[in-house]
């Protein structure tokens, strides 16, 4: 009987397993089709999950919230990073369960991610917005300036982007609103203008030496 118990319970823990696996893959497809993310960020966001829960990290936490942070973590790794708040509207949970679970995902398994660079949303933005190469070129040259004048530092990539992109648009006569690039980079009009000016103030730092 007690061997028939033991078996019982492997069986238990086991399809308890696969269903949590199942509701999460799913919830990684779900979010990741809607944020345009490509299969080979789904793939590792999928790995890191299954990671997370061999290593029994899930007690605590929701299958959504854990699922959330996966797909987050395996897009920066992956280049193709995604802003929390991108990542939140997509998601079923909020953004400080995100964040913080996140977080513990990362530290647990020992992730390494590098911080994201602004260059790497400046090709969906500018696409986004029906931009050329050629805006989308001096939109990096203007973030590369910030960065060898130190201003990127602290600053929120995703917000260094939306300006770069925007000043770029002007610079090369595509202009486009604040508001469009608020609303396809989803951050605020206020931070665009802030960063916009900082990154100009650079750009003409370096002219002038």
């Amino acid at each position: 009987m007690q061997r028939l118990r033991t078996w019982n319970e492997r069986f238990r823990t086991r399809d308890s397993k696969e269903r949590n696996l199942k509701q999460a893959l799913g919830e990684v497809d779900r979010m990741a089709s809607a944020l345009g993310l490509p299969d080979n960020v789904r793939e590792t966001a999928s790995v890191i999950y299954r990671r997370a829960l061999d290593e029994d990290l899930l007690p605590g936490r929701s299958i959504e919230g854990v699922s959330t942070a996966s797909l987050y973590a395996a897009a920066r790794q992956a280049g193709t990073p995604r802003s929390l708040d991108e990542i939140a509207a997509v998601s079923r949970v909020e953004k400080d369960e995100i964040a913080r679970t996140y977080r513990y995902v990362v530290r647990e398994l020992k992730l390494e991610i590098q911080p994201a660079d602004p260059e790497s949303y400046v090709p969906r933005f500018a696409s986004d917005l029906g931009l050329s190469d050629e805006a989308e070129r001096r939109a990096r040259s203007l973030l590369d300036t910030a960065k060898s004048q130190g201003i990127h530092s602290g600053k929120s990539p995703v917000g260094l982007a939306a300006a770069a992109v925007y000043a770029a648009s002007l610079l090369v006569n595509e202009k486009v609103t604040q508001s469009e690039v608020s609303d396809v980079a989803n951050i605020s009009e206020v931070t665009i203008r802030n960063r916009y000016h900082e990154l100009l103030e650079a750009e003409d730092g370096v002219a002038l030496n």
